[in-house]
C-alpha cells in the first residue's frame, strides 16, 4: 500500500531533445512525493536542512522506465516504504499514467547522518515509529 499519492504532469523542462522525460528527471519527480513523505511524518525537508541536526542523504538510486512520458503527462507517484534499518530506510515508487499503466519505478535507501561529522546515526525513535506507521 502506498504511503503517500501525489500528482505530477510533465513540463517542456522535464523532457530531452526527442520530447521524453530525461532520463534523471524521473528522480527529480519522486523526490516530490518523498518530501510529502517527510511533511507527513512531522520531519518536514526545509526544517531539516535549516537545522542541520541530521542529514538524510540518498546513498543509493536506481530507476526503471516502462512507457515513454512527454510534456503534458500527468503521473500519480506512489510511495512505499519498502524497508526500515537501524540507520537507513528504503522507498519505492511507482509512477502511473492516470489509465493505471505502469510507467516508472524507482528506488533510493536514506541514510541518517550527523549533521556535523556525516557519519552514520540510528534513525530517531520518532522518527522510525512514523515511517513504521506508514509501512503497514
Amino acid at each position: 500500500m502506498a504511503a503517500i499519492k501525489e500528482y505530477y504532469t510533465i513540463g517542456l523542462h522535464d523532457t530531452d531533445a526527442a520530447g521524453i522525460l530525461y532520463f534523471a528527471n524521473q528522480f527529480r519527480i519522486v523526490h516530490v512525493a518523498y518530501e510529502r513523505l517527510l511533511d507527513r511524518i512531522g520531519y518536514p525537508l526545509r526544517q531539516i536542512i535549516r537545522d542541520t541536526v541530521f542529514l538524510i542523504p540518498v546513498v543509493h538510486a536506481e530507476a526503471d522506465f516502462h512507457q515513454p512520458l512527454t510534456m503534458g503527462d500527468t503521473v500519480e507517484i506512489a510511495l512505499s516504504i519498502a524497508a526500515i534499518g537501524e540507520s537507513s530506510f528504503t522507498l519505492a515508487y511507482r509512477l502511473y499514467s492516470l489509465d493505471g499503466d505502469l510507467v516508472g519505478s524507482a528506488g533510493t535507501v536514506h541514510v541518517m547522518a550527523d549533521g556535523k561529522t556525516k557519519t552514520p546515526i540510528p534513525l530517531p525513535p520518532d522518527f522510525k515509529n512514523r515511517l513504521r506507521e506508514l509501512m503497514e
